[in-house]
């Protein structure tokens, strides 16, 4: 979520007043075809929590229990609007019910403007969502347990209104809290560990029901599949979110009928576990967002004790105690596998280089908490030869490895690092487009995928160092022209293991060539952008243009002179 940021204004309104300057210029026919891109004006839309809860008002006296609603402005627009916006909260549907009061963010100021209005005022909004200000709000003296109403908040900016926007505010509700449960966070691969989920409702109100998220990294697993929980998997996260059904009642502790099981898998290196518990009617809205699900064949997970009776239903009291994460450290290795390429080609031909490494597992490697870069590919330019094409997110860098103020020229060494995942399967291909300056035969650059530190280049998860590096050759033969050979093995897509997510390159596995050993690629669907052949080809074809142009000249000169 972006912020205001009303310094870029003065810059961009110089470019708008000269745009208005160059308009009046051209006259009124420009102007008025101009008028009509008002009408294409993006819509401002409020937004916030649909409902907020509020501790009951402490009769003993006290400092009372405040909840927070964060209010935010989302602008559909690629450019930032500069001028003023004001957004004005009506409160007469809280009398006597909370009251409230406004942390405002930086840029942005809230005033009273009436008895129950407050209107805060700002420069500047950003494409996409910014908060405007947290509605802080508390229940009022003499409101009863159930009490409720409306906050109404609308907007505007440069003559266009905001999308409203309301939240329901009710006094009490259940309090739903996760309790820690104490894991070994330093399994071995295969390891199995209890999870009784426990939890507790602390509110003032019974809870109608709850919805069990759990959410688990790519080295766990759940064996159980619950018949009321539904599934949803990527490359790195499969999440449950189980619906139980009962009242939880108010000052009451719940746990699992059958406690969970959690497994370390093969794969396992450093992983998270997440568990929460959530009413079910804010679960159910948050659900309903998520993408296709599936559903689990085993038996329904249940909470006891479970008493039936009626229940009101509300939103949590204090919805930052209802999860627990925990974090594990497995000790497990993965073998990381630099690849290299091999190209021919004559003096001004441009080939492509493919290269990178892949991850032969068996661990799967993930930062998700530092989202620390995992690896990088370092790679050394052969002799000859000029970059004249980079993947994006590789970065020149000296002979040395040292940082260069050129960034745009073309560099003599390259580092691309990984995301902050590397899926055991997957890995990071890389293709360079390189010119030869020079026929140097057997002219051979270095790949190497290092730490992404220079000084730190080893890889602590990898017990094979040795296959860390690997060549591109270019010119490896004779040197007179491109060396024939079968095109590389294609890069395998799909499946949760294929790829190391986002990466400077857009495959998902390494091609031939994974062992270390150069590749030799042909014109025919492999890595070589222009061969030599197709170079001598087109240089004959210049020759004929260029021929046939002089001889034109010297026949129109000739009639000239007669």
């Amino acid at each position: 979520m972006t912020r205001f940021c009303p310094r870029t204004a003065p810059l961009r309104r110089a470019g708008g007043l000269a745009a208005t300057a160059l308009l009046l210029a051209a006259g009124p026919l420009t102007v008025a075809a101009a008028a009509p891109a008002r009408a294409a004006d993006p819509v401002y839309a409020l937004g916030g929590p649909a409902e907020t809860a509020l501790h009951p008002y402490a009769e003993g006296g006290g400092e009372p229990k405040r909840s927070t609603a964060g209010i935010t402005v989302t602008r559909a627009a690629d450019e930032v609007y500069e001028g003023e916006f004001t957004v004005t909260f009506d409160l007469t549907g809280i009398a006597g019910v909370a009251d409230a009061a406004f942390d405002a963010r930086a840029g942005v100021e809230c005033a009273p403007a009436g008895p129950r209005t407050t209107v805060c005022t700002g420069h500047g909004i950003s494409p996409g969502p910014s908060t405007v200000t947290d509605l802080l709000l508390s229940a009022a003296a003499g409101s009863g347990q159930g009490a409720s109403g409306t906050v109404r908040v609308t907007g505007e900016a440069g003559g266009a209104a905001f999308t409203p926007y309301t939240t329901k505010v009710t006094v009490g509700g259940p309090d739903l809290v996760m309790h820690k449960l104490p894991f070994d966070h330093e399994p071995t691969p295969g390891r199995k560990q209890q999870a009784p989920i426990t939890f507790t409702n602390r509110g003032s109100r019974d809870a109608d029901g709850v919805v069990l998220t759990l959410r688990y990294s790519r080295g766990l697993d759940i064996p159980q599949r619950y018949s009321n929980c539904a599934y949803t998997a990527d490359a790195t996260w499969t999440t449950a979110r189980c619906s139980v059904p009962g009242v939880f009642e108010a000052g009451a502790t719940y746990t699992l009928a059958a406690p969970l099981t959690l497994q370390a898998t093969a794969r396992a290196y450093r992983d998270i576990f997440v568990y929460g518990i959530h009413e079910a009617d804010t679960a159910r809205r948050a659900a309903a967002a998520a993408p296709t699900t599936e559903r689990g064949p085993d038996a329904v997970l249940r909470a006891v004790p479970v008493k039936q009776r009626p229940s009101a239903r509300s939103v949590d009291l204090e919805p930052g105690d209802n999860e627990q994460e925990a974090d594990f450290r497995t000790a497990n290795t993965a073998d990381f596998i630099a690849y290299g390429d091999e190209a021919s080609g004559p003096a001004g031909a441009t080939v492509t280089a493919r290269l990178g490494f892949r991850n032969d597992g068996p661990a799967w490697i993930g930062y998700l908490r530092s989202g620390e870069t995992v690896a990088a590919v370092d790679f050394t330019v052969p002799q000859g030869a000029t970059v004249t094409s980079a993947p994006k997110g590789c970065r020149g860098v000296t002979a040395e490895g040292a940082y260069r103020e050129d960034r745009q020229a073309p560099a003599p060494r390259y580092v691309c690092p990984t995301p902050a995942t590397v899926r055991d399967g997957g890995g990071l291909d890389l293709s360079f487009g390189l010119r030869i300056d020079k026929v140097l035969s057997g002219a051979a650059g270095s790949v190497t995928v290092r730490g992404p530190g220079l000084r730190a280049p080893g890889l602590p998860f990898d017990p094979k160092p040795g296959n860390n590096t690997a060549r591109v050759v270019l010119n490896g033969g004779s040197g007179s022209g491109p060396t024939p050979s079968p095109s590389p093995a294609p890069p395998t897509k799909g499946g949760p293991g294929a790829g190391a997510g986002t990466a400077p390159s857009a495959t998902a596995t390494p091609g031939a060539g994974g062992t270390g050993a150069p590749v030799t690629t042909g014109n025919d669907g492999g890595t070589l952008a222009s061969t030599g052949a197709s170079a001598v080809l087109t240089a004959a074809a210049m020759a004929v243009a260029a021929l046939t142009a002089g001889l034109a000249l010297f026949l129109a000169a000739g009639r000239r002179r007669s």
